[in-house]
């Protein structure tokens, strides 16, 4: 490796270390104000979109079924969200936000990894694909398993 690809790699490295830096600064700060950076995507994700079902809120945050709705009834138990089941099927829940709920989706200012979902919708296609490009490059740099 000669100097320059030395000092790039070092360059891109830090970039990396400064993002993962940022945002376990960003869920502290979260914490701190008593809500996780998890509950806030849920919240501001319910601000958006009005009431959803669970399996929404499963395939916004990417997790599996048993901790969105882990999730959903911590927020039910917090006084943030209500549940209640379909009136056309009896199988689903609806969640929806409470009073207090949307007050703090409103009120917390958009930072972290909301922000970066919110941002990405807006570049233009081609700047996306570069992005997931190398997105999917450091994954198989870092050997990170498909599953995750």
């Amino acid at each position: 490796m000669n100097d320059t690809n030395e000092t790039i790699a070092t360059d891109a490295f830090r970039s990396v270390l400064k993002l993962l830096r940022y945002l376990r600064q960003h869920a502290r700060q979260m914490n701190s104000q008593g809500i996780s950076p998890q509950h806030f995507s849920v919240l501001r994700f319910l601000l958006e979109s009005g009431p959803v079902t669970v399996g929404q809120v499963q395939d916004y945050l990417y997790q599996s079924a048993s901790t969105a709705s882990t999730l959903v009834a911590q927020l039910e138990e917090a006084g943030h969200v209500t549940r209640t089941r379909s009136k056309k099927d009896n199988r689903v829940v609806i969640v929806e936000l409470t009073v207090v709920g949307q007050e703090i989706a409103q009120n917390t200012s958009l930072a972290g990894l909301p922000l970066l979902r919110r941002q990405l919708k807006h570049l233009p296609q081609e700047r996306l694909q570069t992005i997931n490009e190398v997105l999917a490059e450091l994954m198989q740099l870092m050997e990170v398993p498909d599953s995750q």
